[in-house]
């Protein structure tokens, strides 16, 4: 054993085991901490920034690379005061983890001119501390495990060990109980706990006694303040994004939801940034997106909507008094309670996910059961909603690529109301494989409609989903019509080559002469010119199509809109 006695105030043989049980610990929640923290960067900047996939892939190898520079850089640091060094290490990274969400989210709201280098500072940051303290926990363990490889073994297994808990922790637990914001608080709670459980076990080596308590007392009371102040702080740092006032502001498992309201009364709901419709005029979308396809359809009795997890196409779709059962396939649990529970749905959406009764079966597959009845087993949560006497509505809490899938039956009807292609995620819900799976679930004369972005704006994008339908053996068409709140908007519309073609199809769109139920705005007529498109708008030099693996959807979206 080499002899650090002299480097330390006091002999290490007064070292009890219990003392080199707590190196271990630290360990362990620092492996938690630091993946926990990779995590809740990588989510806020997605949520900040969209592009998930690539917000994630950089920052979490952007701050590895910088826990390989701190591990060599910590060569310098000489043996003196380790402890000392470790315990500052700790108050100071569990300081800037707390910390470092709610300053991105304010500095992209104020001085967005800045957010990247406040960003990567963070980033930065937190991966040098935590490639110093790894081997400075090793070096600490040296004096009482001499032999490398049992030392290495010990503190790396300890760290790794911790990487998975704090994985799980962060996706299946804090979630449950805390925001994005909130849980950043506490994972810094857990390093400054760290940091007093190896001040209170190791003071006798512990040579700045008084600054280190102060510290971790001033910096325990500051994450305090921070943790029940979070709520708070978010919302004011998101009103500076928004025009109009915040009424609702939720991170779910799978996306951040904003609601604001103007002065005028419009709500405006946003998704990860991203405008998902304005009560002014999202009539005029949802009417667009379900009536066409209604009018086109022989038979109406039983109706997929996937996506649409706002219930407002359901109310649309609820019109219909032939309609006998639909099923709506949206990802998110929360935005599906929302819609049936937050007045401002409520409103908008006419209750049409309320009056219900709610079953939650744990199942991890998809399984028919009785007569137009669904079930979802593990882990997935299946809500079945009554309305009125004479219509079944089953929610389904799922990824609709797994659903389209799995699930077995055929709709007369299939409404595909997803956000726009604008990440990897989303994309593989326009690929060749997903539509395939939607035509299998097409009766023999059914339609299907998919909202398609805007063929002004993102042309290219809206043309390579037109493509992608049809190579997956569907007939479709295309139609539009100006949304003010989004411009010029475009679907497509359509059902099986071996039944329809798009001449047929078209044809039948232009003799509409009237719809069977109420409309704020829509008419036959309006029907009739959102066939019209301007010269050369449905040309393009290109031919590929948007699969799993080339997310021509996604590079097409991101050329688009970066234009603008």
């Amino acid at each position: 054993m080499k002899n650090f006695s002299h480097q330390f105030p006091f002999s290490l043989r007064k070292i009890s085991s219990k003392e080199s049980l707590v190196l271990y610990i630290s360990m362990f929640v620092m492996g938690a901490c630091g993946l926990a923290y990779e995590y809740t960067l990588s989510k806020v900047a997605s949520d900040i920034l969209g592009n998930s996939i690539r917000q994630w892939a950089i920052i979490i190898g952007v701050m590895m690379f910088f826990m390989g520079v701190g591990s060599d850089l910590q060569k310098y640091f000489n043996n003196r005061d380790l402890v000392d060094k470790f315990i500052y290490f700790e108050i100071l990274i569990g300081l800037l983890g707390a910390f470092g969400p709610i300053t991105l989210l304010y500095t992209f709201a104020k001085i967005p001119s800045h957010y990247v280098l406040v960003q990567y500072f963070f980033v930065t940051a937190i991966g040098l501390i935590i490639g110093f303290e790894i081997p400075l926990i090793t070096r600490i363990n040296e004096t009482f495990i001499s032999e490398l490889r049992l030392n290495l073994g010990a503190v790396l297994k300890m760290d790794y060990i911790g990487a998975l808990v704090g994985s799980l922790v962060w996706i299946f637990l804090l979630p449950k109980y805390f925001t994005i914001m909130q849980s950043a608080f506490v994972l810094g709670l857990a390093n400054i706990s760290i940091a007093l459980m190896t001040f209170i076990f190791f003071k006798g080596l512990v040579r700045q006694k008084q600054k280190i308590a102060a510290s971790i007392f001033v910096v325990f009371i500051l994450i305090g303040v921070g943790f029940f102040s979070a709520k708070g702080w978010t919302t004011y740092s998101e009103q500076f994004l928004y025009r109009d006032r915040i009424l609702l502001s939720e991170t779910t498992k799978y996306q951040h939801i904003v609601l604001t309201q103007s002065r005028a009364g419009d709500i405006s709901c946003y998704i990860n940034g991203h405008l998902q419709f304005n009560s002014f005029d999202e009539a005029i979308y949802h009417e667009n997106l379900v009536h066409p396809a209604f009018a086109l359809s022989p038979v109406h009795k039983r109706v997929l909507i996937l996506g649409g997890g706002d219930g407002l196409a359901l109310r649309e779709v609820l019109k219909y008094k032939d309609v006998q059962s639909v099923t709506l396939c949206d990802i998110d649990p929360q935005m599906t309670t929302l819609a049936a529970k937050n007045p401002y749905f409520q409103k908008l959406n006419k209750n049409s996910l309320q009056n219900s009764r709610l079953t939650i079966i744990h199942n991890n597959a998809l399984i028919p059961a009785g007569k137009e009845m669904l079930q979802i087993e593990n882990q997935n949560d299946f809500q079945r909603y009554s309305f009125h006497d004479d219509v079944e509505i089953n929610v389904i809490n799922i990824d609709a690529a797994k659903f389209v899938e799995q699930i077995s039956g055929v709709y007369d009807i299939i409404i595909i109301d997803f956000p726009d292609p604008n990440s990897f995620d989303l994309s593989k819900l326009y690929s060749v494989n997903f539509y395939r799976h939607v035509k299998k679930k097409l009766s023999a004369y059914g339609i299907v409609v998919q909202q398609s972005t805007s063929p002004i704006h993102a042309k290219e994008v809206f043309l390579c989903i037109g493509r992608t339908i049809k190579s997956a053996g569907l007939a479709v068409v295309p139609y539009h019509d100006n949304v003010p709140t989004f411009g010029e908007w475009g679907w497509w519309i359509g059902g099986r080559a071996e039944r329809y073609s798009p001449e047929t199809i078209a044809q039948k769109l232009r003799t509409i002469d009237t719809l069977d139920v109420p409309t704020k705005y829509l008419t036959p007529e309006l029907i009739h010119a959102s066939l019209i498109f301007g010269k050369n708008q449905l040309k393009s030099l290109n031919s590929d199509v948007n699969t799993i693996d080339n997310n021509r959807a996604f590079a097409y979206y991101l050329k688009a809109w970066q234009r603008e």
